[in-house]
């Protein structure tokens, strides 16, 4: 380029800018305050507007992306919704005949602490006023007996040396749509069924059909010579049948049979070897099994919880039966033993045949990964009970659970980075495809019969060592209100 070319294009700049700097100077400007006098368009006097109040269905109408329209007000009170400020009720019965849910199970989940455990027994007391029937077929830490025996129910609990007795065998609880044949078809199946089971978990296996032929054929001799069979003579048919002229059922036997005799006079003996001492009664407001005695021994646990299992399983059956709810606490013991998920699974496919809702209570989601080996039927099976709960209640998660959670129930970043940040007794409501965040309301009666906290506290009652005897008792702690 030439130097004059480049004098010119600079002039040609310079006098663009000017013009731009001229045209500024012509406009004229409204004052940073607005204009003055009438031309303002404001009145002298404030402007004061009505309030207005309506319902939430209303607002829901008006602004569908910010108010959530709410459950209704049939139901068992819970606590209150933390965005609606409206009270939160739940029932799996009524929320089923409304339409608001299909499958009338329960998932919960949260850390120790965050008060999972009280919003189980406040549903569980607060539903017997309604009617709802409680089952606990086995509580590990013994927490739910006080609980029965606030409503008027029982608590049954087992361990070795105890008086009680439990024959797994039973047929006490008969069903009176039920005629005589089927009845007896129905025991002889559940029983069989249920030694399967048992053999199953002590030998940690799979039983064989020779086995599965020994059990059936020492389960009908010990009918022939008592109508409610006994495990000690179940086993001694097992181990020494009466006609066996090739000394086959022996041989296919022998293992069942001494898995089988662990329950009657092996380490695991006190429990199942003789009538039943305690019977179940499906009548009463609440009945759990307290296995707080057997919670450090795997095997006596996994036993005790296929027996207990079974005993109720009659009484479940029973589509008269009227709504109860069955709660499974620390279900990732349950869920350790396939013939219990198997058990479990059959429950929760027929709740809506039985009139019953299941609740699956653990710490976190990712307990279900721990069940089986990968692609396996086991985790088929804990994965199923999650997609047959249309209810998922999810209190306080640690940060590192937060994308497994999310990954499980599909949250939105918005629900998955609200977990973390939830104080004790709040959780996060998925029901179907609606979500809440509800603060659960104890009574200060409830709080000493739920608080599962106690123990712990009482411990530091003489004084916390660091603090000193003069520090605050660690009853005040606001943060009371149990796993």
């Amino acid at each position: 380029m030439t130097a004059a070319a480049i004098r010119a294009a600079k002039a040609e700049t310079r006098a663009e800018h000017e013009a731009e700097q001229a045209e500024r100077r012509s406009t004229a400007y409204l004052p940073a305050a607005g204009e003055a006098g009438p031309a303002a368009l404001r009145t002298p006097l404030k402007l004061r507007l009505p309030k207005h109040q309506d319902t939430s269905a209303t607002f829901a109408g008006a602004y569908p992306f910010i108010a959530e329209g709410g459950l209704g007000s049939r139901g068992v009170f819970v606590g209150q919704d933390l965005y609606s400020g409206s009270a939160f009720v739940y029932d799996p019965w009524e929320f089923y005949d409304h339409g608001l849910l299909t499958a009338p199970n329960v998932v919960l989940a949260g850390i120790v602490g965050s008060g999972k455990s009280s919003l189980a027994k406040s549903l569980c007391v607060r539903s017997s006023v309604f009617g709802r029937r409680v089952y606990v077929p086995c509580d590990p830490k013994g927490e739910h007996t006080a609980v029965a025996q606030m409503v008027g129910g029982r608590a049954i609990a087992l361990g070795p040396g105890m008086a009680n007795r439990l024959n797994p065998l039973d047929d006490d609880v008969r069903l009176p749509s039920v005629d005589d044949v089927a009845w007896a078809s129905q025991v002889a199946g559940r029983r069989r069924e249920l030694l399967g089971a048992l053999a199953e978990t002590v030998l940690d296996r799979p039983l064989t059909p020779l086995e599965h032929t020994a059990i059936d054929v020492a389960l009908a001799e010990s009918v022939r010579r008592a109508p409610v069979p006994v495990l000690p003579v179940v086993v001694d048919h097992l181990l020494d049948p009466r006609e066996d002229p090739g000394g086959r059922l022996a041989e296919d036997g022998r293992l069942p049979g001494h898995a089988l005799r662990r329950l009657v006079a092996g380490d695991l003996a006190g429990m199942f070897d003789g009538p039943s001492t305690v019977a179940f009664d499906p009548s009463l407001p609440m009945l759990t099994v307290d296995l707080s005695r057997v919670a450090q021994n795997t095997t006596a646990m996994s036993v005790l919880m296929t027996c207990c299992s079974a005993w109720m399983e009659s009484a479940l059956a029973d589509p008269n039966g009227g709504a109860r709810w069955v709660i499974y606490d620390e279900a990732w013991r349950l869920m350790e033993h396939p013939a219990l998920l198997r058990r479990m699974d059959a429950h929760w496919r027929l709740a809506r045949a039985y009139g019953i809702s299941n609740m699956l209570i653990f710490h976190k989601l990712s307990d279900l990964d721990n069940v089986g080996d990968s692609g396996s039927a086991m985790r088929a099976l804990a994965s199923s009970l999650l997609a047959n709960a249309d209810t998922r209640i999810i209190y306080r998660q640690e940060p590192d659970q937060l994308g497994a959670t999310a990954a499980a129930l599909g949250l939105t970043r918005t629900e998955q980075s609200l977990l973390p940040t939830l104080g004790v007794g709040q959780g996060l409501w998925r029901i179907q495809d609606r979500s809440f965040v509800v603060q659960a309301q104890l009574h200060p009666g409830e709080v000493p019969v739920y608080d599962t906290s106690q123990r712990y506290r009482n411990a530091l009652q003489g004084g916390d060592p660091y603090i000193g005897d003069g520090g605050a008792p660690v009853s005040q702690n606001p943060r009371r209100g149990g796993a």
